[in-house]
């Protein structure tokens, strides 16, 4: 009998939490996982039970990470693609920047994209036109996260909201999108 989803979510969550930790004191492609096991108190096959690479525990890490954000700023699913969510989105970039700045500083910018994307598209809709836009606004979006933590978070999440609706040109129009 496997372990309770809940416990297998605190398992990896501890995994990749040492895995942070570790980081903190040397360069992500020198940590082992038998590192990452010995710091997290579990067994190295717990880590291949759950996880194939390292960069897969940073994207869990950034994926829970907003999934409790979202549960505690009461964000829900069916609007999470209206131009008006952007500031939501900045402010928990902004939440958790330390962690973003560690993995943007290791070279793992496709941890915090794929995490990115799994939350923005977790099924498509079969409408083209409602594909395309959220496909264009997400990578807008992201690419403006993407050039914030390279400049080190310079702006605060409010300003990243106007420079969002400037460079949107939505300003005025708050055009939803569709997804």
């Amino acid at each position: 009998m496997g372990a309770s989803p809940k416990t297998t979510e605190f398992l990896k969550e501890c995994m990749a939490d040492s895995l942070l930790q570790l980081m903190k004191e040397k360069s992500f492609s020198k940590i082992t996982v038998n590192e990452i096991a010995e710091t997290a108190g579990v067994n190295r096959s717990t880590w291949f039970r759950n996880f194939k690479t390292k960069n897969d525990a940073i994207t869990f890490k950034l994926m829970q990470l907003w999934k409790r954000w979202k549960e505690e700023h009461r964000i829900d699913e069916a609007i999470r693609y209206t131009p008006e969510n952007a500031g939501e989105f900045f402010l928990f970039a902004y939440s958790v920047k330390d962690i973003l700045s560690a993995v943007y500083r290791d070279g793992l910018q496709s941890c915090a994209y794929d995490a990115y994307c799994r939350v923005v598209f977790p099924s498509y809709s079969t409408n083209p036109i409602a594909c395309y836009g959220t496909r264009f606004f997400a990578s807008g979006l992201f690419g403006l996260l993407d050039e914030w933590i390279s400049r080190d978070f310079k702006e605060t999440p409010e300003e990243m909201v106007q420079i969002f609706f400037h460079v949107m040109d939505i300003k005025n129009s708050r055009a939803e999108i569709v997804g």
